[in-house]
């Protein structure tokens, strides 16, 4: 699924949010209810300690509904997937406000059967909207008719890369109409209109109800049909082009597809959030040091274990360090926990593999929940790492990708990041083709980054922590 951090996604996204906040407020003052039947409220400040803890339950229960990825478009998730994200959803936030809020601020205290009443109304009403809503496009949900001129090679990316139901929820292809100049027989599987643009493209739009047209010919000099298009606009038809509607659909940008103008006439890659710069390092400092405090006894765990499983005998480190390409092409060294045997580049550099056989008994593990990575909190202190960014490479692919890959090296326009959108979109790569896939989520990010966009990656790392789908 392809969550995208757009102003046309945030818009979709927004009854879902409002009505599942409503859901969970009529949840909490029914727990209120119901709790109060045993403990009856004694005067007006208990009635304000116990509508607070209302609130505190929402917001920490839909920050944990984000964290784990229920609020993307095309989640592909059977009702059962919901389900359990759901329970984890509401179970952190009872234990983030039972466990924790209610101990440090005691004047938050209620009685011992609101937080588990309002917990289990929430997971019932959550999971009936959702299975009423999983299959239906409602609430701001409904289905776009879009219609595609061009039906070459161009067009049959959006083929291809929309081929499932999920990728193409809040969008109906009413079909591909075929311009001159484009090549024949690309699109095999989707619908094909053979109609003459330059005379009946308006009427076909108009008596179809179409609301998007999107611009994907293979030779637009003297193909296009310019004066439907302009009387298209007039009539508030959304006219998009294929790079804009794929980054839209997929949150990547198609590099294949890049030609100079769009990148003369896009926001570019370069940010220009002044605010967000000058206060990068004090963020990633303050996040830094609060996991830090954390996670030490973690770390501490996880280095003793690498040193009892082959340091002890080889004396190799229980760290890994190695050169990365950081922000402007800067070299720096990257640390983490050794995850490999101390001869496992014996050969010479290489990509690490799926199901590595380098790979220690322990390093399968810290890996898995990216344990590993924890030690690159020393390089956020020294500001060469961010939180959120594209994952830094080693100089000796580097050098190659910038060769091969048009535009790769505007992945150094920001600094590296412990994590990213490419590794939550495309978390596993080791050829210059999945590095060609990931370049196209991290050319999105680095063109939509926000402080709000890094916080959404950050929250939906999470998830992949929390249920153990690291590498």
């Amino acid at each position: 699924m392809a969550y995208t951090y757009s102003g046309h996604t945030h818009q979709k996204i927004k009854p879902l949010i409002i009505i599942e906040t409503t859901i969970l407020c009529i949840a909490g003052y029914v727990g209120l209810y119901l709790s109060s039947l045993n403990y009856p409220f004694d005067d007006f400040t208990t009635l304000q300690v116990h509508v607070t803890n209302v609130l505190i339950f929402v917001v920490t229960t839909q920050l944990a509904i984000l964290s784990v990825g229920l609020y993307e478009l095309r989640l592909r998730e059977s009702i059962s997937g919901v389900i359990r994200r759901l329970l984890v959803s509401v179970g952190l936030a009872y234990f983030l406000q039972d466990a924790v809020l209610l101990n440090l601020f005691t004047s938050l205290e209620v009685n011992p059967f609101f937080i588990p009443y309002t917990a289990i109304i929430s997971v019932i009403g959550l999971t009936a909207f959702r299975y009423v809503i999983i299959d239906n496009e409602w609430f701001g949900f409904s289905r776009k008719d879009v219609l595609v001129i061009g039906a070459g090679e161009r067009a049959s990316i959006i083929e291809r890369r929309m081929r499932r139901k999920a990728d193409r929820r809040g969008i109906n292809l009413v079909g591909f109409v075929p311009l001159p100049g484009d090549k024949k027989n690309s699109i095999v599987n989707e619908t094909t209109i053979e109609i003459d643009v330059q005379k009946d493209l308006e009427k076909f739009v108009i008596e179809n109800d179409v609301q998007e047209i999107i611009i994907a010919c293979d030779e637009r000099r003297n193909a296009l049909p310019l004066e439907a298009l302009f009387n298209f606009k007039i009539r508030g038809i959304e006219i998009t082009d294929i790079l804009d509607f794929i980054e839209r659909e997929t949150g990547q940008v198609a590099v294949n597809l890049i030609y100079p103008s769009w990148v003369i006439y896009s926001n570019g890659f370069n940010t220009n959030n002044h605010l967000r710069d000058s206060l990068d390092y004090l963020f990633n400092a303050f996040m830094g040091f609060v996991i830090f405090l954390i996670t030490w006894p973690i770390m501490l765990f996880t280095a003793l274990l690498i040193y009892l499983e082959d340091g002890r005998k080889t004396g190799a480190s229980v760290f890994y360090k190695q050169e990365r390409i950081g922000l402007d092409g800067r070299i720096f060294k990257i640390i983490k926990f050794r995850s490999m045997g101390p001869d496992a580049e014996k050969s010479g550099a290489q990509f690490a593999q799926k199901n590595d056989d380098r790979t220690t008994k322990v390093g399968k593990f810290i890996r898995k929940y990216r344990i590993d990575e924890l030690p690159q909190l020393f390089n956020v202190f020294k500001g060469e790492m961010g939180f959120v960014g594209p994952r830094p490479e080693r100089p000796q692919f580097v050098t190659q990708f910038i060769k091969d890959i048009p535009y790769y090296n505007q992945r150094h326009n920001v600094k590296p990041g412990l994590t990213g959108w490419a590794q939550l979109k495309y978390p596993y790569g080791s050829t210059s083709e999945d590095t060609i896939e990931k370049l196209k989520f991290d050319l999105y990010y680095i063109k939509h980054r926000s402080i709000m966009f890094d916080l959404l990656i950050l929250l939906r790392t999470f998830e992949i922590i929390l249920f153990g789908k690291g590498r």
